[in-house]
């Protein structure tokens, strides 16, 4: 299994949306995956039509055992979505509570991890949508995935929370054995708008060797395929919005190849 998370230390900026376009163009591509909702809003689990407010059980429990994960508990939590080859470990709003009760308590960074070690052999593909917060949530997110996904929305604040997560990153790497690759993904990108285009000019300058070439374009049919609870390829995999994740999905399973190579 290859586990990607997708982060950003700002909300706003594609996460979920970039989760499922991904998800959903490998499923479409035969591959079993399964996305991970750690983030207390509940984006991807109100996606695909689960109440994270709600939900009797979530990646919550997962966390209720002192680092220790029992077996065959990850498997139980998962929820079918609206494609057959994608499965969802959902949010609950409880999540916001780890961070009072992490204090003291070791070898919480490493649930999701263990998790997924659970389900190694049931998926060929993991999608971990985190919270734009460094905490405990973020560091199992990183610290489980083997390629980090950061979409940037083409305007300035984004650029800034861009920043925050480099220097986060910089920090998870020092605890890791080897360095976990990124890229840079613009999102939002409007050409008709000065910002879009210095946005892209200053990411460009500023990050050439981890940023994405291309971009994903603002298009509307990704918010409408949000609100029909489909993938956004289900929905129409035509759209602007679709093949430009498409090109994206083939950039990172190259950057993947070209990583067992060396």
């Amino acid at each position: 299994m290859r586990v990607w998370a997708v982060a950003n230390q700002k909300g706003g900026v594609g996460k979920t949306t970039t989760s499922i376009a991904l998800a959903g163009l490998l499923a479409d591509a035969g591959k079993r995956v399964v996305v991970v909702d750690l983030d207390p809003h509940g984006s991807m689990t109100s996606y695909f039509g689960y109440d994270p407010d709600s939900l009797e059980h979530s990646s919550f429990e997962l966390f209720q055992h002192k680092g220790v994960v029992p077996r065959a508990l990850p498997q139980q939590l998962l929820l079918p979505t609206s494609n057959e080859r994608i499965f969802l470990l959902p949010s609950s709003t409880a999540l916001a509570t780890l961070e009072r009760q992490s204090p003291g308590q070791s070898g919480l960074g490493l649930v999701i991890a263990k998790s997924l070690a659970q389900l190694w052999q049931d998926f060929d593909h993991a999608v971990i949508d985190s919270p734009p917060l460094l905490g405990v949530l973020m560091v199992n997110a990183l610290a489980a995935s083997q390629h980090l996904v950061i979409p940037v929305q083409t305007e300035f604040l984004a650029v800034k929370g861009l920043e925050r997560m480099v220097n986060t990153l910089a920090m998870i790497n020092r605890s890791r054995q080897q360095a976990l690759p990124y890229t840079i993904v613009p999102t939002m990108f409007d050409r008709r708008t000065q910002a879009s285009m210095s946005t892209l000019r200053v990411l460009r300058n500023s990050y050439p060797e981890h940023l994405w070439p291309a971009y994903i374009p603002v298009d509307t049919r990704l918010r409408d395929a949000s609100r029909a609870g489909l993938t956004p390829s289900q929905f129409d995999n035509n759209s602007r919005g679709v093949l430009a994740y498409r090109a994206l999905l083939k950039h990172l399973l190259m950057k993947q190849i070209a990583a067992q190579v060396a």
